[in-house]
This record gives C-alpha cells, sequence and structure tokens, in this order.
C-alpha cells in the first residue's frame, strides 16, 4: 500500500506586493492617484513638504503639487536623497508612481 502526503500552501499577498517563488512581483495594475500614489506621497513626504511653509519650497500637498513636481519626486526617490532622513523608498513603491506617471499622471 503506497501512502503520500500532501501538503498544501495558500498564496498570500502583502500590500499588493505578491512573493511567488521568492521573487517580489509587484502589482501596478490599479495605480491611480488617489488609492496609490496619494498615500504614498502622503506618508513619506509630506510632514517636510506640506503645510503652510513647506521645505524647499515644494508643497506635495494634492494632485497638482504631485503632478507638477513628479519629474523631481522620481529623481529623488530613485537616487535615495529623499525622503530625507529615511531609507530609500522600495522599488515596488518607486515603480508604482513611475507607473503612474508613465499611464499620464491622472488624477484618478
Amino acid at each position: 500500500m503506497a501512502t503520500g502526503l500532501f501538503t498544501f500552501s495558500s498564496c498570500y499577498y502583502d500590500s499588493k506586493e505578491y512573493i511567488l517563488g521568492g521573487i517580489s512581483i509587484c502589482d501596478t495594475t490599479n495605480t491611480q492617484f488617489a488609492s496609490v500614489v496619494n498615500p504614498i506621497i502622503t506618508q513619506n513626504c509630506t510632514a517636510c513638504h506640506g503645510g503652510s511653509a513647506p521645505s524647499a519650497g515644494i508643497s506635495l500637498e494634492g494632485y497638482a503639487n504631485v503632478k507638477n513636481n513628479y519629474t523631481a519626486i522620481l529623481n529623488s526617490i530613485n537616487n535615495g536623497s529623499m525622503p530625507k532622513g529615511s531609507s530609500k523608498l522600495d522599488d515596488c513603491t518607486i515603480l508604482k508612481i513611475q507607473t503612474w506617471v508613465n499611464r499620464g499622471a491622472q488624477n484618478n
């Protein structure tokens, strides 16, 4: 009589970054400003680049300010100079912002 051992595992994801066989796959399917990009900017940038006296005179509060500064944002997060005093943003987070820009930086 042959016996077998079956192991079942389930797939899981963490913040839309899927892990598959040790390889991370960044989900950029739904990279909209309101639900993806703005929360990233708010969490990582507006403590300094917000309020009535933003750092370096650059406010990143709201769609228009982010859209008008997306080239500087991408340059700064890609080279690791921003967010200041913090670790460089992970590749998936940067890719989500880049994807939003590549898709026309829409106010969606």
